[in-house]
């Protein structure tokens, strides 16, 4: 059984294209009845938004098999008194979901991702912090992939802001310990006997999605079809412990070696 990220590993970073493979995997699970969960970070469209893209392209797969930050944000963070830092699109999400925006004194920082954060923002959210504002992360992804560029990720914009302030960090999305139990639990209501050491993850992000899946027990498999070129750009820089499983090109080399 498995969990299966998005961006990177499914659909293409550069034009959010299927990625060669991705639909056949998704169709040989479906016809062989194994479970799996498709699983993303997707924080810039509206869940039901972003699953009915992926149909749209060729992905078949019901909305229960599918999970995204979104759809815990309102059991984790208050809807009052937000001050919320990402794409557009995620800015006009929280509004549409009720959430109300504060930038003079908020209770919650809430940070999402985008390609062009610049000082002055980081300077609001660590005054904002050290006034006291809790600090969370939608999720918590080691770098962003866009237009061939590489930009660091919110894991790598979480960490920077404890260090500044020395403010702790929650994390709704990936790698939390939260989403991927909620992933679990949807796993299991298409196989009761489903564990964590049962799941394999498959990912372009091994130091976040990966590593996270990896200190719950579950096999990790790095796909270097996203965020970064080859292994040896990060494998070998890992813990041990937290070295990938398995490393494929796409999901087409998966499906060649199963």
């Amino acid at each position: 059984m498995y969990f299966i990220d998005v961006q990177g590993t499914l659909i293409s970073d550069n034009d959010k294209s299927p990625i060669r493979g991705s639909i056949e995997f998704i169709d040989m699970c479906n016809e062989k009845n194994i479970p799996y969960m498709v699983i993303t970070n997707n924080t810039k469209k509206a869940s039901n938004d972003f699953y009915d893209y992926l149909r749209s392209i060729g992905f078949k797969f019901d909305f229960s098999k599918y999970l995204d930050p979104l759809m815990l944000l309102e059991s984790r963070v208050s809807k009052e008194s937000v001050a919320a830092y990402g794409a557009d699109e995620f800015i006009k999400t929280l509004i549409s979901m009720g959430y109300t925006l504060n930038y003079e004194n908020p209770q919650t920082v809430l940070v999402a991702i985008k390609e062009d954060f610049d000082s002055s923002e980081y300077a609001q959210m660590i005054d904002f912090l050290l006034s006291g504002a809790s600090l969370v992360g939608m999720h918590e992804t080691s770098i962003y992939a866009k237009n061939s560029k590489r930009y660091p990720g919110v894991g790598a914009i979480l960490k920077m802001l404890e260090f500044a302030t020395s403010t702790s960090y929650a994390v709704v999305g990936k790698p939390s310990v939260a989403f991927y139990s909620e992933s679990l639990a949807k796993l299991k209501k298409q196989d009761i006997s489903a564990e964590f050491s049962h799941v394999t993850m498959i990912s372009d992000d091994v130091k976040g999605d990966l590593g996270g899946a990896k200190e719950m027990g579950m096999k990790t498999v790095f796909v270097t079809s996203g965020k970064y070129k080859t292994q040896e750009e990060i494998v070998p820089f890992l813990k041990p412990e937290l070295r990938p499983d398995m490393v494929y090109d796409d999901m087409q080399k998966i499906l060649e070696a199963i």
